[in-house]
């Protein structure tokens, strides 16, 4: 499974029940609709942590890394090539 489906399925399960992951836009703006807000991304960063065993403190964030799917993942894939001696 790839790293986008596994943050569509996700968000699908935990914020918007009433979708399926497929008709979930990876472009969608989660956060200017309302889909997350602050407390739904403290929620999104410890999935985040747990699911793909980064660790966010050690990255620099910013509200725009969980905009969209697609923003997640790419904030995904820069947070998984931390060396593991800065962890």
């Amino acid at each position: 499974m790839d790293i986008a489906f596994e943050i569509k399925s996700y968000i699908v399960d935990e914020f918007l029940p009433d979708i399926t992951a497929d008709q979930l836009s990876a472009d969608y703006d989660l956060i200017g609709s309302g889909v997350i807000d602050s407390l739904g991304l403290l929620k999104v960063i410890s999935w985040l942590e747990n699911h793909f065993d980064i660790v966010v403190d050690d990255v620099e964030i910013a509200e725009h890394d969980f905009v969209s799917v697609d923003a997640i993942s790419a904030f995904v894939n820069r947070a998984a090539r931390v060396p593991v001696s800065d962890r």
